[in-house]
């Protein structure tokens, strides 16, 4: 219990949080400084948003499209390992879930202005609530202030 305290204040440290963002660029090839991360959860699903902060840069948005159909692919087969590098941990919540029920899950990628989304969709509710962990952690751990209130997708 200790140990596991100790550990969520040293991410949440401003210490952590750098260490997790620098990890976070060489895992998806953009600064996180220049860019905005959005997890968002729907009843169906949720999204993983990813853009420029400064409209200009399009190194880092090209570098986001680059990355996000990467990413599609790898949950699509079941595979998390660039969160857990991301995060440094293999607890990140729901992945084992995911992972497990991956036949009842859709991603897709989808280009946007300022950079892309994966668009994330299941009708199962077991994969649902460990979908829903998971961004809520996402949300917690990259510090974007998304609500983590479930919506219906638009």
């Amino acid at each position: 219990m200790l140990t596991t305290l100790l550990f969520a204040l040293a991410l949440n440290s401003p210490q952590g949080h750098a260490a997790m963002n620098e990890r976070g660029a060489h895992v998806m090839g953009f600064d996180q400084e220049k860019t905005a991360h959005h997890f968002l959860l729907f009843n169906d699903g949720g999204a993983i948003d990813i853009g420029v902060k400064d409209q200009g840069d399009t190194a880092s948005r090209d570098a986001i499209r680059s990355h996000l159909p990467h990413i599609s692919m790898m949950f699509s087969d079941g595979t998390f390992d660039a969160p857990m590098l991301v995060h440094d941990t293999k607890n990140v919540p729901g992945i084992t879930t995911l992972t497990a029920r991956k036949n009842t899950i859709t991603y897709r990628y989808v280009e946007t202005a300022t950079g892309g989304r994966v668009e994330i969709v299941s009708k199962d509710a077991r994969t649902l609530k460990a979908l829903h962990a998971f961004l809520r952690y996402q949300i917690r751990e990259h510090h974007t202030g998304d609500s983590g209130t479930i919506a219906t997708r638009k």
